[in-house]
């Protein structure tokens, strides 16, 4: 399901501006049966390798990681939206009808060749600015397995902010145990796991940097029922799906250096010039120079 899934997105762009292939993947993403989404969520947290970095396609990858996000927060029980409109803004936003609480999101998705991943990458100070006044929550979804394991300022920022810091494969358990808002059932307790582990923790300025993923896990099980020990059993049991990506993602890697050993002398050069974009970079650096004019005009 997740490959058909990225056919699409690859499909989808080459055709249109970006908000004609935001629409397509909203549309497609609207008629997925909620089986269907639950296969994706596993892996959507994964940019293949397959789409070139800082592409079109890994624009729109991006962007689907939201749709996706916002139809599991409707899974949930929320009335939630991926924001397509603004800039500088949070990329979700998710309502509570039952229990008069909001909350902005934000998708993250990484490569697993990616190995430094630092505070700028979560963007967890300007997710919580982008709640504004009117959302009471902030919440980071992240690979479970992408997280700092041991210190990282992130987590003093999501304590100092109360951003729930959470991941794909929490999500993915939430949907695979069917839980569901409603009037007697609320899971705004998680969304402010942050503030609820300052408060309850009484976490010290020295340990504030120290990962806090645990804990989160903690206040999951509990919250949908579980004991801790089953719900690690699944969060564990979702490394089978990384593992089995990751060898795809292999696969890909060696097919290509396959690829690249065939090439000629010619062939090569071209395709050298390709990847660094040169070309493109003179006709862009042409195009600003004659927008400046004749060189002797004044002002």
């Amino acid at each position: 399901m997740f490959q058909i899934f990225l056919e699409q997105i690859l499909l989808f762009s080459k055709q249109g501006t970006f908000k004609v292939q935001t629409q397509k993947i909203i549309d497609y993403v609207d008629s997925l049966t909620d089986d269907e989404i639950k296969i994706i969520v596993e892996e959507i947290g994964t940019i293949p390798e397959c789409i070139k970095a800082s592409s079109s396609e890994e624009k729109l990858f991006s962007k689907s990681s939201d749709v996706i996000l916002a139809r599991c927060f409707r899974m949930l029980g929320l009335k939630s939206k991926a924001i397509t409109e603004r800039a500088d803004s949070a990329d979700i936003i998710a309502e509570s009808l039952f229990h008069k609480y909001s909350l902005v999101a934000d998708a993250k998705c990484f490569r697993m060749s990616r190995t430094a991943k630092n505070q700028k990458d979560f963007k967890v100070a300007a997710l919580s600015n982008w709640r504004g006044g009117e959302n009471e929550y902030a919440v980071l979804v992240s690979p479970y397995f992408q997280y700092p394991k041991a210190e990282s300022q992130i987590y003093k920022t999501a304590l100092d902010n109360n951003v729930c810091l959470f991941a794909w494969e929490h999500i993915s358990i939430l949907l695979n145990y069917n839980i569901v808002e409603n009037e007697n059932f609320s899971l705004e307790s998680i969304w402010n796991s942050s503030l609820r582990l300052v408060r309850d923790s009484k976490l010290s300025y020295e340990n504030a940097k120290c990962c806090f993923l645990p804990q989160i896990n903690t206040f999951v099980a509990k919250k949908i029922g579980i004991d801790i020990s089953k719900f690690l059993k699944n969060l564990n049991e979702q490394k089978l799906v990384i593992v089995k990506r990751g060898s795809y993602e292999i696969a890909y890697c060696e097919n290509k250096i396959e690829t690249i050993k065939q090439y000629t002398h010619e062939q090569a050069i071209s395709e050298l010039i390709k990847e660094t974009k040169l070309e493109e970079k003179i006709s862009v650096i042409n195009t600003y120079l004659s927008n400046l004019g004749d060189v002797n005009e004044q002002g």
